[in-house]
């Protein structure tokens, strides 16, 4: 097996010109090109022809998370403009930090950070038709990674409504643009619910209430999962290999009936196919959490997976035999979500546990969604990468869609 932390980035570099990026979304989600990789071959088709492409026994996970106005900018006396932009909820706890009234702690980055000499920043903005004064204080420094501390001064107003109020949707910096009306719907999948990421899990873009209704048609099974999708996914990674790179950690939030109907789905050997990168890490974190379990390894009640540990951890377990560990702890321990963190690195050298194809976009060179892609279909990404770039696909978050099948 390919030890992935002596996996160079730069062997994953593909020339992307600038006008094959999506800059904008088609009007008819549906309408874009899907890319099928199939027993080593490739087919040219319309996404909508998804649900008569997968097989019979198929069953689509889809990650419902929902993109927040993640983006605040706080003008100073001087006129400079510094943007903090909220990353994740400083104990990891988005319930609680949603709903929190008065005070909430983010880990967020600094835009324009060298003119945030000393002080709060504050704003005034209008949130529920209330004049509402919003002071934010820096507590810590970590990094590029800075602990920021919301107050505001009406306290009947929770922080997930000055979110959506005086906040901005972010769009993936490559995009080089500022969001409009049109982003606001555009920019989220059909089904998002759960409030949590600061960017779409893209691959859900282009399905519409036509898709599903083809897929109920097919009696073909589909389960909602969430994995809050962090700003680590556009960073670049500058590290010579993997084994310098740190993996950005995301926090999922698995019902237990969603766990139920995936060991149904091992035990009746049917096809397991996330929709995007974000519920593929999911599904395969689950399996590594069953794992621990098994092995009676410490803090397993905290359900987060390391980097490097699905690459240390015993490779013999099966994926029924892990989930029904998983399952069984989560009923006795009366269980009904699971909340957990990942920072699972899926790389070549790592074998899919759970997943047998993926609907996903096309990504950028060299980043870790690239390596993601190469775990499953190996060396023949090059191949699907240079059709797609050869017949005019639009790629990354607003671009095309594919779906691969697993590379035996």
């Amino acid at each position: 097996m390919m030890n992935p932390k002596q996996i160079s980035i730069s062997d994953f570099i593909y020339e992307l010109p600038d006008d094959r990026i999506a800059k904008y979304p088609l009007e008819n989600r549906d309408h874009s090109k899907l890319l099928v990789w199939q027993n080593e071959q490739i087919q040219d088709k319309n996404f909508w022809n998804l649900p008569e492409i997968l097989p019979s026994s198929a069953h689509l996970f889809f990650n419902n998370t929902k993109v927040v106005h993640a983006r605040h900018i706080f003008t100073k006396e001087s006129g400079a403009k510094i943007e903090i932009f909220c990353l994740e909820p400083i104990d990891g706890n988005y319930q609680k930090a949603f709903g929190s009234k008065g005070l909430s702690e983010w880990k967020c980055l600094i835009g324009n950070a060298k003119r945030w000499k000393f002080g709060p920043l504050k704003k005034v903005a209008f949130v529920k038709h209330k004049e509402i004064h919003i002071q934010a204080e820096m507590r810590s420094q970590d990094g590029q990674f800075s602990h920021i501390c919301f107050t505001w001064d009406q306290p009947e107003i929770a922080f997930a409504d000055l979110l959506s109020e005086t906040g901005i949707l972010p769009l993936p910096p490559y995009l080089n643009r500022e969001a409009n009306k049109k982003d606001e719907l555009q920019y989220q999948t059909t089904y998002a619910k759960e409030e949590g990421s600061v960017a779409a899990p893209t691959a859900g873009l282009h399905f519409t209430k036509e898709t599903f209704e083809a897929l109920k048609n097919r009696n073909i099974e589909t389960t909602e999962i969430t994995l809050h999708v962090g700003a680590g996914t556009f960073l670049p990674v500058k590290a010579s290999t993997m084994n310098e790179h740190e993996m950005h950690r995301e926090h999922m939030e698995i019902p237990t009936i969603a766990i139920e109907k995936l060991l149904h789905s091992l035990v009746h050997k049917q096809c397991i196919i996330p929709v995007g990168t974000t519920s593929m890490r999911s599904l395969e974190t689950l399996y590594w959490y069953g794992v621990k379990l098994v092995l009676k390894l410490a803090n397993t009640s905290n359900f987060n997976l390391l980097q490097w540990e699905p690459y240390e951890l015993a490779q013999d377990i099966s994926a029924e035999e892990s989930i029904s560990a998983l399952l069984k702890y989560l009923k006795e321990n009366s269980i009904q979500t699971l909340y957990g963190s990942t920072q699972l690195l899926i790389a070549p050298g790592y074998r899919m546990r759970i997943t047998d194809a993926l609907v996903t976009n096309f990504h950028q060179p060299e980043s870790t969604l690239l390596l993601l892609v190469s775990a499953l279909v190996g060396e023949n990404w090059r191949t699907i990468y240079t059709h797609a770039l050869q017949n005019n696909y639009r790629f990354l978050s607003f671009g095309d869609s594919s779906i691969l099948f697993k590379s035996v």
